[in-house]
């Protein structure tokens, strides 16, 4: 790890001494280069100088300590000083392998999340209503921006399944870790004797694509427009608006019927399918790595029960990291960073066991 950060202290030392040079400052896009490499190394840089200012301090501490060996009451002030000296090289070597962890290249990115009614029936609707709620409160929390791409409704309320795009900073660094099966525990609003049920919903976690990571050749897409339909099956539009676009080599469908517009429909139907795309070749790449490497981030596996929301007992509990919270209504509330933040650092933990 230390001859990591020699390298890392050494080029940052080279960024600074051309960014003084008068070629570079004259030449605007070498400069913007420079400048932004010298600013991504300043952090990492600045707490590797205070590590070894720390164990310059133990060296000399020590020499100190040595050197009291007849003065008692000295002594003892100097033992403390080095223990809380050792204190502060620990906190800062965790802290440098964690600014050392490789970023993944997704968490800038915005998302797409697919919320689906698993087993359950309309009980399973109505909680992909409920999940689609905590998510939004909880982007509202983050000032990011929610739109509805699609969404399907049922008779009683609930939704079949819904896609929406959230747009803002770090989306996908925090939200990552929601993908996978969600179960929820709680006695239906149909029930009549009381009884508690079951029910799943599925939740997928969507980089949002860019078109420079996806080549979609138009060929590959078969185009079918038709009359939106509402919960009974019945038209709602006058015109053919909906859009269904289907993805020849993969089989991918998707279809689009929110708005009016067949060419609003289109355009969110062409960015979901190109974000499933996406994911889809991202998937195939995880299966090819290692197990160590899967251990390091998750498995991402969709099908995995990820977490449950038990409403008599007001609990809910995240199978992954045995996470057991008494705060079922806050957390559906949009309070959601109380079950995120400590996902986040267990798997931070996991990766940092990998590094040396």
């Amino acid at each position: 790890m230390f001859k990591k950060l020699d390298e890392v202290e050494k080029k940052y030392n080279e960024i600074s001494e051309l960014l003084v040079k008068p070629e570079i400052i004259s030449d605007r896009t070498k400069y913007q280069k420079y400048t932004k490499a010298h600013a991504e190394l300043f952090d990492l840089v600045k707490e590797y100088q205070e590590h070894k200012k720390i164990n310059k301090n133990i060296a000399e501490t020590k020499q100190m300590l040595h050197e009291a060996d007849k003065e008692p009451e000295l002594k003892e002030l100097i033992e403390d000083e080095l223990a809380d000296l050792h204190s502060q090289q620990e906190e800062l070597i965790i802290k440098l392998k964690k600014m050392l962890l490789p970023k993944d290249p997704l968490d800038d990115k915005n998302i797409l999340l697919e919320i689906r009614a698993g087993t359950g029936g309309e009980e399973a609707a109505l909680f992909v209503s409920d999940l689609f709620r905590m998510y939004s409160k909880y982007a509202e929390s983050k000032k990011w921006r929610i739109e509805v791409l699609s969404s399907h409704l049922t008779g009683v309320g609930g939704l079949k399944e819904i896609i929406i795009l959230i747009e803002g900073k770090q989306v996908y660094s925090r939200l990552k870790y929601e993908s996978g099966v969600h179960r929820v525990q709680r006695v239906p609003v149909t029930e009549s004797s009381g009884r508690i049920h079951t029910s799943a919903v599925t939740v997928a976690v969507l980089p949002e694509a860019e078109d420079v990571e996806v080549d979609m050749d138009p060929n590959d897409l078969k185009i079918d427009v038709y009359r939106s339909q509402g919960p009974g099956g019945q038209s709602v539009n006058t015109t053919d608006s909906a859009v269904r676009i289907t993805h020849k080599p993969t089989g991918l469908v998707v279809t689009c019927q929110d708005e009016k517009s067949q060419h609003k429909n289109k355009a969110k139907a062409l960015k979901i399918l190109k974000a499933r795309l996406l994911d889809k070749y991202q998937q195939e790449q995880m299966k090819e790595i290692s197990e160590k490497r899967k251990s390091q981030v998750g498995s991402g596996d969709r099908s995995e029960r990820i977490r449950t929301y038990n409403f008599p007992q007001g609990r809910v509990s995240d199978h992954r990291i045995k996470l057991t919270l008494h705060k079922l209504t806050l957390i559906l509330e949009g309070e959601l960073d109380m079950v995120i933040s400590p996902l986040i650092t267990h798997y931070q933990a996991e990766a940092l066991k990998h590094v040396a």
